[in-house]
């Protein structure tokens, strides 16, 4: 398979928040820990409730930056309804004017009634016909049909209007449940995107205790996609780790 190769010298911004099958948390915060990132801020969301977590003592924010030589990463731990999708949308697009970023890949979950047990398929759509070739010389297929909502149509409605191309991976997974085995795929993907080695054994063997882990993020990530697509406001959103 060839690989596209990723010019060094640009600034690369990916992101993962909670979705369908919670494969960008998984995916995300897979790449933070086998990179060893350093944190090196927090992004502010106009109207979130405050919520802080404790891990190891450290008190951590909701949505955190890290950063490794010329990739960062924005991760948030809570799901965002239509309201604070669109401000968190803005924040990415501030931090990239700020950082020099030249482009933004986000991974997420698209949901599938296909219950077979073949390898989960992933899919790409881009804001510009720049990153075109990322996911041609990746063999990535293009997203041509459907529909998209929420976090993920707010950041690429943002992007689609600047100058910064922004990329997105849908990898096929269960609506209902966390799915490790998706979010290995999208982590794969990503690795060949950005030419970076990586070890998925880790979270093969972790699948089921990755499941029962995030069964409460998964079900607050429900609600508020079930309510984004009701258009209704959702409540404020809980944190877990």
């Amino acid at each position: 398979m060839k690989i596209a190769e990723v010019d060094t010298t640009e600034n690369t911004l990916l992101i993962g928040f909670p979705s369908n099958g919670l494969v960008g948390t998984f995916s995300i915060s897979y790449l933070i820990h086998h990179l060893k990132m350093k944190q090196i801020g927090e992004i502010e969301v106009p109207d979130l409730p405050l919520t802080l977590f404790v891990e190891g003592g450290e008190i951590l924010a909701p949505i955190r930056v890290y950063n490794k030589n010329n990739i960062f990463i924005i991760i948030s731990d809570v799901p965002f309804n239509q309201y604070l999708a669109e401000g968190f949308a803005l924040a990415v697009h501030e931090f990239c004017k700020n950082n020099a970023i030249k482009k933004v890949m986000m991974v997420s979950g698209m949901e599938t009634i296909n219950q077979q047990k073949d390898a989960p398929q992933i899919y790409g759509l881009v804001t510009h016909s720049t990153l075109d070739s990322v996911l041609y010389n990746n063999q990535i297929p293009k997203f041509l049909d459907g529909s998209i909502f929420g976090t993920d149509a707010a950041i690429m409605s943002v992007f689609r209007k600047t100058k910064i191309p922004a990329l997105v991976l849908y990898a096929e997974c269960h609506p209902f449940f966390p799915d490790p085995e998706a979010a290995i795929i999208a982590i794969v993907t990503l690795a060949k995107i950005l030419g970076i080695k990586v070890d998925t054994q880790d979270i093969q063997n972790r699948i089921e205790k990755l499941r029962i882990q995030h069964r409460k993020l998964m079900e607050e990530t429900l609600r508020t996609l079930q309510q984004q697509q009701q258009g209704t406001e959702t409540r404020a959103p809980q944190i877990y780790k």
